[in-house]
């Protein structure tokens, strides 16, 4: 019985120790040559700070006290953002009625706008018109960016035209297929195609887009769900299942140290399998988008990491990643 128990005991601890040598990213070599990069979400925007952050939400007000004056998802703040050090900036879609991507965060315009009503139902003219920064305030009731974003919601194609030094991350606000399909056709042209980093959102066009164009990735809730699961119970291996290969994977701080490799061997993992990693902020379980956003959520970020970094905060973590790289 001792002999048995004794096998047993060596057993298992040879079994751990395989798994940690398969898994521990100690021995991966050449973190040196791995590059962080960045995600800008909504290029720079104002930042809300009140206590709703459930999705269906008005985060207009209150914001922040304003640094600067940009709106989200205008051609300046994305400008900004990609000087600021973003290697991608995330950018929101609706399709008009006359079939105009207007590139627009809210489901309906009452929130952010002097407008109201949902927004793909507006044609693309009447959206120009609206004032972006009509309702965003800082507290103070005075709403500081009133009549500074009039005729700044810009179109997909006016994105494109401006040739910035980057790439675009493109969410779908709605479900509708034919989204997907009109993007794809969009990106016929071989020069806007380099352009877009990925899609993600609503699943119908997310998987129409990305099963029409070849090389195009995306994700959506469910498709992360299914990879990391699978991966949970198979990753100890190093096998990466189908539905975590040629995607995009976007993981909570706060939830990324399960993954069997976090973080060298699981990016290596990822990236042999065509798939590219994004870390975002912790989640908090009311689909708020956290990012890294600050010092404190930065210095948690692991040294040498080999993917990208979604922020909400373009102006506070590009400077930052810049001084820890000089």
């Amino acid at each position: 019985m001792k002999r048995l128990f004794k096998r047993l005991v060596i057993g298992a601890l040879l079994l751990i120790a395989a798994l940690w040598a398969g898994n521990t990213s100690r021995l991966v070599s050449g973190l040196d040559q791995h590059q962080t990069r960045l995600i800008a979400h909504r290029g720079v925007h104002q930042i809300y700070v009140g206590t709703d952050r459930s999705i269906d939400a008005c985060h207009a007000a209150p914001v922040a006290p304003m640094t600067h004056r940009f709106v989200e998802n205008t051609l300046s703040s994305m400008q900004e953002a990609f000087r600021l050090g973003a290697d991608v900036v995330e950018l929101d879609i609706h399709l008009t009625p006359d079939n105009v991507f207007a590139v627009f965060h809210d489901w309906t315009l009452d929130c952010r706008t002097n407008g109201s009503g949902v927004t793909n139902s507006h044609l693309f003219a009447d959206l120009q018109t609206l004032d972006l920064g009509y309702r965003i305030d800082d507290g103070t009731q005075t709403y500081p960016l009133r009549g500074t974003g009039i005729e700044q919601m810009p179109s997909l194609s006016q994105v494109f035209a401006a040739e910035m030094e980057g790439q675009f991350l493109i969410n779908f606000k709605s479900r509708r297929t034919e989204e997907g399909i009109a993007l794809t056709n969009m990106l016929a042209d071989t020069r806007v195609n380099t352009q877009v980093f990925g899609v993600y959102g609503g699943q119908p066009p997310t998987r129409a887009a990305t099963g029409a164009l070849p090389g195009l990735r995306g994700f959506d809730r469910a498709s992360i769900k299914t990879c990391l699961t699978r991966y949970l119970a198979l990753g100890w291996s190093g096998h990466v299942p189908q539905d975590c290969q040629n995607t995009i994977l976007l993981i909570p701080q706060n939830y990324a140290p399960l993954l069997w490799g976090w973080p060298h061997r699981f990016t290596q993992r990822m990236k042999a399998a065509g798939t590219t990693v994004i870390l975002a902020g912790p989640y908090d379980g009311s689909g708020f988008s956290s990012g890294i956003d600050d010092a404190d959520t930065f210095a948690k970020v692991p040294a040498d990491f080999d993917g990208y970094l979604w922020t909400n905060r373009i102006e506070v973590i590009g400077p930052l990643l810049a001084n820890q790289d000089n």
